[in-house]
């Protein structure tokens, strides 16, 4: 099996295919601190995608509520066993130099024997079709102990203050740079978009194996009864192709993106390195959080598939648990988003400002407009400005940190 970098492992790993890497990547962040489970993103992505028969099951973008939800039910508990049960003790990360380095095996190592034709090149699993009954399950709601019935769980897991806790993980597919379902597939059916990364299922060649849903790691890819055949995120690439009539020739964030009224996500398309590492780019602000100021994460990178998809942690949960989800990095993650620097409190402003794809920002200081103490901590908050550019380099928006405040002129004071 051909050896391919992953940088997110800080190693080598095997990969069924030799790597290639698009010209650019679609990517995200999702900031789970501001994430409030409103599901506006999947009814959003419902109703433009998977509102026809045989799509009743289908949620390309669900929120769950974790630790107890899950879509289908218990899909990150069911491939963390697996893996554990294929390396006992062994899915461990090691620092070294100052850099940490997954030890453990991925979904492509962790499969012991190879079956034809092309039928095990990956650890996975094929959820039942129960599990796949509802996307939201849970959803606000510490489920109770086994055996307890409508029951919520009294006890939890410890925190200093609140024992019990749930967090809301918003989840698409990850459009990863080495994809399970694309290795899985018998049929090559399946593919990335050399111009932006995004994974995509040929329907002619697709015969509904269900070999890509039993491979994804995340489970983002889905079977349709009434066709035979499977579907999955597109990543709206009509929109970001800049082909939306809505979207006049820009790039725009998908629908989920654009629809978040909890303002926790950013897309965006980063330039790749022929090694599929990330090419230095400081101005692009999805490069920034995740290479500069490390303070997203991705999720799940311990399967091996180097997903595109990175979220900045929750503070409030316990680091045990978020260090499963987001690897070793998630205590620097938490202190630089608890503590920001300047650039990086102004780059948070650039969250749900426009539906436009944001490929460049710059950064402008501004005036000092708090002192203080937060946190038992002295802090000055500056007044400084973030300006974003579109692919072309026109400026589509520029914002402060402090937004201005806009009163109602009286002649309309009681109009709506």
């Amino acid at each position: 099996m051909p050896k391919v970098k992953n940088w997110q492992l800080n190693r080598e790993m095997d990969y069924p295919y030799e790597g290639a890497y698009p010209d650019r990547q679609f990517a995200f962040v999702f900031n789970i601190n501001r994430c409030i489970a409103c599901q506006t993103c999947t009814m959003a992505c419902k109703s433009t995608w998977t509102f026809s028969k045989g799509q009743e099951q289908m949620w390309w973008a669900n929120v769950e509520t974790k630790p107890y939800g899950g879509y289908p039910q218990f899909w990150d508990a069911k491939i963390l066993k697996l893996l554990e049960e294929a390396n006992p003790g062994k899915q461990n990360w090691k620092k070294r130099n100052g850099k940490y380095t997954f030890e453990g095996k991925t979904i492509f190592e962790a499969i012991k024997r190879r079956l034809l034709p092309n039928s095990s090149r990956v650890l996975g699993y094929l959820p039942e079709d129960h599990e796949w009954n509802s996307p939201n399950i849970y959803e606000d709601n510490p489920k109770g102990k086994l055996g307890k019935v409508n029951e919520i769980d009294k006890e939890g897991v410890e925190l200093p203050t609140h024992k019990t806790w749930f967090f809301y993980l918003a989840r698409i597919c990850n459009h990863c740079s080495y994809p399970a379902c694309l290795a899985a597939c018998p049929r090559e059916a399946i593919y990335k978009r050399p111009e932006d990364g995004i994974v995509l299922i040929d329907q002619e060649k697709c015969r509904g194996y269900r070999k890509c849903v039993e491979a994804c790691p995340y489970k983002k890819a889905m079977y349709r009864g009434n066709t035979r055949i499977t579907e999955k995120c597109v990543g709206c690439y009509p929109r970001v192709e800049g082909t939306d009539p809505e979207s006049d020739g820009t790039p725009m964030e998908t629908r989920c993106m654009a629809a978040c009224i909890g303002q926790m996500r950013m897309q965006g398309l980063v330039k790749m390195n022929n090694d599929g590492t990330w090419t230095k780019d400081r101005s692009n602000p999805l490069y920034y959080m995740v290479h500069v100021e490390k303070v997203a994460l991705p999720l799940y990178s311990q399967f091996g598939t180097s997903p595109n998809g990175y979220y900045i942690p929750p503070r409030w949960v316990p680091r045990k648990y978020l260090k499963q989800m987001f690897g070793p990095g998630v205590d620097q993650a938490i202190e630089n988003y608890m503590n920001p620097s300047r650039e990086l409190l102004a780059v948070l402003q650039l969250f749900r400002r426009s539906n436009r794809i944001i490929f460049s920002y710059e950064f402008e200081k501004g005036p000092k407009i708090y002192e203080g103490n937060i946190r038992d901590k002295p802090v000055n908050i500056y007044n400084d400005t973030v300006i974003a550019y579109g692919k072309d380099g026109t400026e589509l928006f520029r914002t402060t940190i402090e937004e201005p405040i806009h009163e109602r002129s009286k002649k309309y004071a009681n109009s709506i």
